[in-house]
C-alpha cells in the first residue's frame, strides 16, 4: 500500500518539458537566448504514421524504393568527413577523455561557448558509460536535488519527490544530452577510440595519445601498432572508476610521477560521496582536469552507487574549470554573462563550411 501511494505521488509530480526552466542555464540562473530550430518532424506529434506528417514528401510503403546511389559515394562521404574531423581536431582547445555522464555534461557545458572546440574521445562504440541504466541493470535514474535543475535545463522529464527526482529510464538522460551536445558544430565525438597515453610537455599535460580501441585491446596479440596524437590546451579526464579502461588518466599520471598515488575509491556512502566528487573536481596537474568517478579514485572518496547528480554537476564544474583555463567566460570567476552562453538546441547546419586547420 505504501509503495503504491508513493508511486502515485511521484507520478502526480512529473515535470513537463514545457517548463520555463528548459531555457535557463543551471549556472547562476542565466536565461539562454531563444534559437530557431529546424526539424523534419514535430515533437508534439503522437502518431508514428509515416503518412501523417504535416510537411515534407509522402511515400507509399506498398511500393517503396530508395534513391539510387553508388557504393563508392557512401564510402567517400564517411571517409572524407571523418578525416576532415581528424585534421580539424588534431590540435584543439579541449579534449574530454570518456563520454560517460560526467564527460558528456562537461562537454555540454564547455560547448555553450561557440568559440571553443571540444573533442570527446570514447573507447566504447556506444558512448554514455554507465548512464544508460540505473543500478543493477534497473531502468530508473535517481538524481538528488538540486542537481535536477540540470535536467530542467536540457529538457529531461522526471518524477519528483521531496529530496530527489527519478528519471523513468536513464537512457532518457543519456540520449537527450547526447542529442543536444552532438548537434553543436564545435563538438566532435570520436567513439571506438582509446586514449592510450598523455602528451606531456614541460610538466604540463598538452594532449592525448589515441588509437582505435580494438587496436589498444590487442597490442599483446599483434606486432607494433603505433598510435596517433591529439594536442589540446586543456585535457579533461572523465574515465570513470577503476576497470579495463577506468581511471586511466590518473593512473598514467602516477606512472609518470606527476602525482604520488591513486588510492582508489572507498566503500559506498552516497551522502559523503556526491558532495566530495563535486568539491574535489579540479585541475590535478597543469593542463589536466579530473571529473566524475575518477575523482574518487585519486582522492580515496567513497563510491556513490546508483545516484547520478554528482556526475552531472562534477561535469559542469569541470567544464567551467576548462573555460576558466582558456580565459573564457565561466561560472567560477563571475565572468559568465547571458550573451556569452551558446543558444540551446542550435543544430549544426548540413551545409555549414568544414573546418580544417592543417
Amino acid at each position: 500500500m505504501a509503495a503504491s501511494m508513493a508511486t502515485s505521488s511521484l507520478l502526480s509530480n512529473t515535470r513537463s518539458l514545457a517548463s520555463d526552466n528548459h531555457h535557463r542555464s543551471s549556472f547562476i540562473g542565466l536565461r539562454l537566448p531563444a534559437a530557431a530550430v529546424r526539424s523534419h518532424s514535430s515533437a508534439s506529434q503522437a502518431s508514428l504514421s509515416v503518412t501523417a506528417a504535416s510537411a515534407g514528401p509522402k511515400y507509399d510503403l506498398a511500393s517503396f524504393r530508395f534513391q539510387p546511389i553508388k557504393e563508392s559515394i557512401v564510402s567517400r562521404e564517411m571517409t572524407r568527413r571523418y578525416m576532415t574531423d581528424m585534421i580539424t581536431y588534431a590540435d584543439t582547445d579541449v579534449v574530454v577523455i570518456g563520454a560517460g555522464s560526467a564527460g558528456l555534461s562537461c562537454a555540454y557545458e564547455i560547448s555553450k561557448d561557440p568559440s571553443v572546440r571540444v573533442a570527446i574521445v570514447e573507447q566504447s562504440v556506444s558512448p554514455g558509460g554507465g548512464a544508460w541504466l540505473g543500478g543493477q541493470l534497473f531502468s530508473a535514474m535517481v538524481v538528488r536535488k538540486p542537481a535536477h535543475v540540470f535536467l530542467d535545463e536540457i529538457g529531461v522529464p522526471y518524477d519528483e519527490a521531496d529530496d530527489y527526482v527519478v528519471v523513468r529510464h536513464a537512457a532518457l538522460f543519456t540520449s537527450t544530452i547526447m542529442s543536444r551536445l552532438l548537434a553543436r558544430p564545435n563538438v566532435k565525438l570520436f567513439n571506438a577510440v582509446a586514449a592510450e597515453d598523455l602528451i606531456v610537455k614541460e610538466d604540463r599535460v598538452a594532449g592525448v595519445v589515441t588509437n582505435w580501441a580494438l587496436v589498444s585491446m590487442n597490442h599483446d596479440t599483434q606486432s607494433c601498432m603505433d598510435p596517433n596524437v591529439m594536442e589540446a590546451k586543456v585535457v579533461v579526464s572523465s574515465c570513470g572508476h577503476d576497470g579495463p579502461f577506468g581511471a586511466t588518466g590518473v593512473k598514467r599520471l602516477k606512472d609518470i610521477g606527476m602525482i604520488d598515488s591513486v588510492p582508489g575509491m572507498k566503500a559506498l556512502d552516497m551522502n559523503t560521496a556526491e558532495d566530495a566528487i563535486v568539491r574535489l573536481t579540479r585541475e590535478v596537474v597543469p593542463g589536466m582536469i579530473v571529473t566524475g568517478m575518477e575523482v574518487a579514485e585519486i582522492d580515496g572518496a567513497p563510491r556513490m552507487g546508483p545516484t547520478f547528480g554528482a556526475m552531472m554537476i562534477s561535469g559542469q564544474k569541470a567544464g567551467h574549470l576548462a573555460l576558466k583555463a582558456l580565459g573564457r567566460p565561466n561560472a567560477l570567476d563571475g565572468t559568465l554573462k547571458a550573451d556569452s552562453v551558446h543558444p540551446e538546441l542550435v543544430l549544426a547546419a548540413a551545409e555549414a563550411s568544414e573546418i580544417v586547420d592543417a
